[in-house]
């Protein structure tokens, strides 16, 4: 019998993978076949074909309309996302599944956060502006100099990056007016209307909402020095602690202000910097201050872990369930990995929302 469950719940993913949502936007055809191409600082020239303009639905919310300043719209879905050269490509590919399954696409507003010290800023902008030319956004500078000296080494380099730590101060970067915000990894795919994530209520003193799963081992996301020590180690006395992926979340972040949480959260990095208290980038003081505290949010909203492990980038499988989003958290990306011609199984389900246009296409010369 619980073969048969078992197997049951495999072939409800497959089916949900082969059939996705239906989605009540709208969809027109590019005006261009090919985006325009940007020359980034790094030598390194992108060019990516030119998303299908997405309509609301039937029933939708009116919003401010096309390329809306007033960010405050009640009737606008708030995404925040980073934007960097290394992670443009899964950068694109997340909007473009967004966009692509939401049934109100007009009302979601992007918030892109971009290193200050990032000399490509201006270019990414452009690419990400020409190839979806009605979308909603505003870019963000990030002071990397609140955080730098508060970072330290992790088991793998890609997790220093000072842009990780933004999604700490977005109650700092983003309009006061912003009361809510999902918070969105580069490397992922929404196969599901996003307004079923931003609908979820964060009850009573949560402040963030996500996928918790319990049956992980908690104790190895922290040192032996951590859990020895019982004036660190009794933060989580007096919680049911659960780990949860930073990749996806619903922050509120009117409570996130008041709270005061990015002090809190710093407070666990200067801890870090003195007595090395964990091995992972910016996740541990997310756990070390939410992890018992988060609303619990279905399972569906982030099948994580498809990049493998930090370490060596294997391939996994997905959990049992349905799958509204998929996640290639961990070091192998599935863009590199189509690229190399070693792709995991599940990186087909990426592959359909990636807009990118290798120059090695016939397209060299058409500057």
């Amino acid at each position: 019998m619980l073969g048969f469950r078992f197997g049951a719940a495999v072939l409800f993913v497959f089916v949900s993978l082969l059939f996705p949502p239906f989605c009540l936007g709208i969809r027109s055809l590019p005006t261009k076949e090919i985006g325009d191409s940007v020359s980034l600082w790094s030598g390194k020239r992108f060019r990516f074909a030119e998303a299908p303009g997405y309509q609301n639905g039937i029933g939708c919310p009116l919003s401010a309309g096309y390329r809306s300043s007033s960010s405050g719209d009640p009737s606008l879905v708030h995404i925040a996302m980073t934007l960097d050269y290394e992670y443009l490509r899964g950068s694109i590919a997340a909007v473009h599944s967004i966009l692509k399954r939401a049934s109100c696409p007009e009302n979601v507003f992007f918030h892109f956060i971009t290193a200050e010290s990032d000399r490509n800023r201006g270019p990414l902008r452009l690419l990400v502006e020409s190839t979806f030319p009605s979308l909603n956004l505003k870019v963000y500078k990030f002071k990397e100099d609140k955080v730098i000296n508060l970072i330290s080494a992790s088991v793998r380099q890609a997790l220093e990056n000072p842009l990780n730590y933004a999604r700490n101060y977005l109650g700092d970067i983003l309009d006061s007016q912003i009361e809510r915000v999902i918070y969105l990894d580069s490397d992922l795919v929404v196969l599901d209307d996003i307004r079923n994530l931003w609908n979820i209520n964060l009850t009573g003193k949560s402040v963030i909402g996500a996928p918790e799963y319990c049956h992980a081992n908690f104790t190895k996301y922290f040192t032996e020095s951590f859990w020895t020590d019982p004036s660190l180690s009794q933060v989580f006395n007096s919680r049911k602690t659960c780990y949860f992926n930073t990749g996806v979340m619903v922050m509120d972040l009117v409570k996130w202000r008041k709270g005061n949480y990015v002090k809190r959260i710093e407070h666990w990095m200067e801890i870090q910097k003195q007595k090395r208290i964990y091995e992972l980038g910016s996740l541990p003081p997310f756990l070390l201050v939410f992890a018992g505290t988060v609303e619990a949010i279905d399972h569906r909203w982030n099948q994580h872990g498809l990049g493998g492990d930090n370490v060596r980038g294997s391939c996994r499988s997905l959990h049992p369930g349905p799958a509204s989003l998929l996640h290639w958290s961990g070091k192998g990306k599935p863009w590199v990995r189509l690229d190399s011609d070693n792709p995991c199984s599940l990186d087909k389900h990426w592959k359909p929302y990636d807009l990118y246009k290798p120059y090695e296409d016939g397209l060299k010369g058409t500057d």
